[in-house]
């Protein structure tokens, strides 16, 4: 941890406790998954503009934070839900630009990335596919979405699903396989060949524009706004996809810590049967399984942010650290709800929200047991190799 990634997560971890926890309670948070407003997302991160704080991973020449310096600094923008919206540090956004930083040509960066860096764009993702099309999820070889080039231009059909930030996006990153292989192309939304089927109910309610299902019809893009070279796309994806399970485990890591300081809170001020709850063994118990779990899930990401930092790919690394980290992240915020009792499953504060966020977090970017799975293929790799 650099000197400046400490001072800057102080800033950022002042800014969200004192600025924007205030806004958890506002009623553009839109129910049944959809996220918060588009004009409460301007208005927060108008306040992270005045801060100086606005994408503050990434440092005003481009250059990007260290990992290790990034995970301090997205750890602290987690505290509110409502935190990596306002800094610009929340999915599917710093993916996308962390994917386009590494490949999108210099023309590519100035119109595409450079709106999502200022906060003035959103931006999605879209790969995953409908399960009724046996189309792409955890294994995107499955993938139906086609292109094919015509004349200076490159013709995509298909179908996506969970596309998270669709609705309300100005910067789309589209992902479809042609003869050569998979294919990502830059698109500029809305665009009327992309069309929005329904925008899902989720458990999840914590990114604007929620997760929708589209419909892609004929989308002509010009041949100079594919990312990258044709056929590369699988590998792109992991170039994104590597870091970017990486950064959800440290804006949930952030948002578990707050669900245990509240229950903590609520434990040393809430008696029953004659003392506080904290003092009640299996009350006491479950807050110091929170703090284990916090510790080791902290290390765990400091250490896999210390790997990606070397250069490495860190394919498995960050499979670990999903599993992992995931899975105690949700532990705390269970133990935070059971902790709280009846007010621990009322949205009198954000630990429900919390849980729900975590909960659905197990499974973004590939759901824990496609992780196992993975690592299962790589032991035995190894194991055959070695006899």
């Amino acid at each position: 941890m650099t000197q400046t990634g400490e001072e800057l997560a102080q800033k950022v971890e002042a800014f969200v406790r004192e600025t924007i926890v205030p806004f958890e309670s506002d009623p553009r948070i839109e129910t049944h998954g959809h996220g918060p407003s588009e004009d409460l997302v301007a208005e927060m991160r108008a306040l992270a503009r005045e801060a100086g704080l606005m994408t503050p991973h990434i440092l005003a020449d481009g250059s990007h934070l260290s990992q290790v310096d990034t995970a301090k600094v997205l750890r602290a923008s987690g505290l509110s839900p409502l935190g990596p919206v306002a800094l610009n540090t929340m999915a599917p956004d710093e993916g996308n630009m962390f994917l386009l930083g590494k490949v999108a040509s210099p023309d590519q960066k100035a119109r595409f990335l450079a709106p999502l860096v200022s906060g003035e764009a959103r931006s999605a993702f879209f790969m995953t596919e409908p399960a009724e099309d046996g189309g792409a999820g955890s294994d995107p070889t499955m993938m139906q979405t086609t292109c094919h080039l015509d004349g200076n231009h490159w013709v995509i059909n298909g179908r996506k699903a969970f596309i998270t930030g669709a609705q309300g996006a100005k910067v789309g990153i589209v992902m479809a396989k042609a003869e050569e292989g998979a294919c990502m192309f830059l698109v500029d939304l809305p665009d009327p060949a992309i069309r929005i089927e329904r925008v899902l109910d989720t458990i999840d309610s914590s990114m604007p524009g929620g997760h929708a299902v589209v419909a892609i019809e004929n989308l002509r893009v010009p041949a100079d706004q594919m990312l990258g070279e044709a056929g590369e796309g699988f590998r792109y994806a992991q170039v994104r996809l590597s870091p970017a399970r990486l950064s959800h485990c440290m804006r949930w890591h952030g948002s578990a810590r707050r669900a245990h300081e509240i229950a903590t809170r609520y434990a040393c001020t809430r008696k029953a049967f004659g003392k506080l709850l904290v003092d009640h063994e299996g009350v006491g118990f479950m807050l110091a399984e929170n703090e284990i779990d916090l510790r080791q899930s902290e290390l765990m990401i400091d250490w896999c942010a210390g790997v990606l930092d070397t250069g490495a790919h860190g394919t498995t690394e960050s499979s670990m650290t999903k599993v992992a980290v995931s899975e105690a992240l949700m532990r705390i915020a269970d133990r935070s709800v059971q902790v709280m009792g009846g007010s621990g499953v009322s949205g009198d504060t954000v630990v429900e929200q919390i849980f729900r966020e975590v909960r659905a977090f197990r499974i973004y970017d590939g759901p824990t047991e496609v992780h196992k799975w993975s690592l299962a293929k790589k032991i035995k790799k190894q194991h055959v190799s070695r006899t």
